[in-house]
């Protein structure tokens, strides 16, 4: 069930909500709390096991085994619990493979010694990625002492509960359980039109924004694949098109996942703030993604070391950091390609940071040198990332590389008549320009929204274009969700991008 979906957005979501103000209605705090709980850990469930029934065995299977390792870490034996962390994280680590990797590493061993092995060809469980990431976080705050001992319902909630189950944020048990630790929920109505808008923010990105742009970006990799070659000018405006799909599709989701959870009082931490407006590709990391570049620092990158064991080891942590944060995303190896890329990237970034600080040579922020050089290093990261999606979107290798040689001029010119008509100039240069403006211009999701702390440890300054009600916003929302409406006519949903993950 998508969040874009008319069965989400007209039965799904009406009946939840309806249901989950009904419950507010009695007065005793702890029914009300365990009925609240109950209702939305129910909806989560019938939310998965929409996509697929079975698949909610392994998921409740995943969260039950996780439960009960999380309560035996607990005793005070240090050797008892360094045990039962181990079993906790192995368990969830040979979850993930047989079902995300199997076929990935039989395929590859395959290729490498030149033997045919069978495939499994397993489904794979929706959301795996993100549900077990996060409860190996779980393991390891009990195995520091941070984690409180939550009842199985609490739990259950937590790692199921349907905003963030499919694509994110990835949300540590201090984050959201102690929102409801006491009396429960909080029933506002204000929480419902805050919710509701920074959702409808959130689709008009998706529907309008995103899948606009896929059309372009569809078109020219389903062409390459077809065997089409495109000339460079073409190829790029494939290439820059799925830099703003997955842009705005990624940050559309994180923005319905908040808003849909602010409807039931609970603040999710921020997963979106505008990465294509860093100068650099570390401050890029930690605009993009946010939840999981915590979590790869926090529970690798810095257990493998992080910068404590000098320079030399320092590169080592971050390459297998991102290159395992790229296997994460997908089976291939086009996803290693892209995690070596921006390992690379960051490499490179932290010996150019080295190199200058003994030269002397580091341009503080705000200093006018570093304002001088603010648009070549911003350009400069773009074109980084955008050259690194490439791997990110293509099929496999031979794609890739193709796409490459196009870029570079490579390739032909002249299109099939029905891809000439998508790339048909006048459109895509105020399409792109759009874009561009939005993505540097206007204010983000969270800005926007400040005035609500519409997320967990917002620091975003208030700007005086902020929501809170009123005639100006009421517009602004009535022509966002007249333009999604219209969307909803003229193409099929889509899903996100990130539900592949």
């Amino acid at each position: 069930m998508l969040f874009n979906s008319l069965p989400f957005l007209s039965i799904f979501l009406p009946i939840v909500v309806a249901g989950f103000f009904l419950s507010g209605l009695i007065p005793r705090s702890e029914l009300r709390r365990t009925l609240q709980l109950s209702w939305l850990t129910l909806a989560s469930l019938v939310f998965y096991g929409a996509w697929a029934p079975p698949y909610v065995l392994l998921l409740l299977g995943s969260v039950l085994v996780n439960f009960f390792i999380g309560r035996r870490i607990r005793p005070e034996s240090e050797g008892g619990k360094r045990v039962w962390v181990v079993l906790g994280v192995s368990f969830n680590l040979a979850l993930l493979g047989y079902f995300k990797y199997a076929d990935f590493f039989l395929g590859s061993l395959g290729w490498l010694f030149s033997i045919d092995l069978p495939l499994l060809h397993l489904v794979l469980p929706l959301a795996i990625s993100f549900f077990t990431f996060q409860q190996i976080a779980y393991l390891v705050d009990c195995r520091q002492g941070v984690a409180g001992r939550y009842e199985f319902l609490e739990y259950v909630f937590f790692v199921c509960f349907f905003p963030q189950l499919i694509a994110g944020p990835i949300v540590h048990h201090y984050e959201m359980l102690p929102q409801i630790a006491r009396t429960g929920f909080t029933i506002a109505w204000r929480n419902l039109v805050v919710g509701s808008s920074i959702f409808l923010v959130g689709i008009f990105k998706k529907m309008v924004l995103a899948d606009v742009s896929a059309e372009y970006a569809d078109a020219f990799y389903s062409g390459v694949s077809d065997g089409i070659t495109f000339g460079a000018v073409n190829a790029w405006v494939g290439v820059i098109a799925y830099t703003f799909q997955i842009y705005f599709d990624f940050s559309g989701y994180s923005d319905m996942a908040i808003g849909l959870a602010r409807m039931f009082g609970i603040v999710l931490p921020q997963n979106f703030n505008a990465p294509y407006r860093a100068t650099n590709i570390a401050e890029f990391w930690r605009r993009w993604h946010i939840t999981l570049s915590r979590f790869l620092r926090d529970y690798l990158y810095i257990p493998l070391g992080g910068n404590r064991r000098g320079r030399t080891r320092r590169y080592v942590n971050l390459m297998v950091t991102m290159l395992l944060g790229g296997l994460w995303h997908g089976a291939a190896w086009t996803f290693v390609a892209w995690g070596f890329l921006h390992g690379l990237y960051l490499c490179i970034h932290r010996f150019w940071v080295f190199v200058m600080f003994q030269l002397g040579m580091d341009a503080k922020p705000g200093s006018w040198p570093e304002r001088l050089l603010r648009p070549v290093w911003w350009l400069l990261t773009v074109l980084c990332v955008v050259v690194a999606w490439v791997f990110f979107r293509a099929d496999n290798f031979q794609q890739a590389m193709a796409v490459f040689s196009m870029l570079t001029g490579g390739g032909g010119e002249e299109l099939p008549w029905h891809l000439a008509n998508v790339f048909r100039g006048s459109m895509k240069i105020w399409w792109f320009s759009l874009l561009t403006l939005a993505v540097l211009l206007l204010p983000t999701t969270q800005p926007y929204f400040a005035n609500e702390n519409a997320v967990l440890e917002d620091t975003t300054p208030r700007p005086w274009l902020a929501w809170r009600p009123g005639l100006l916003h009421g517009v602004l929302m009535g022509v966002l969700l007249f333009l999604v409406v219209h969307r909803f006519f003229q193409a099929v949903p889509t899903p996100f991008l990130y539900f592949n993950f």
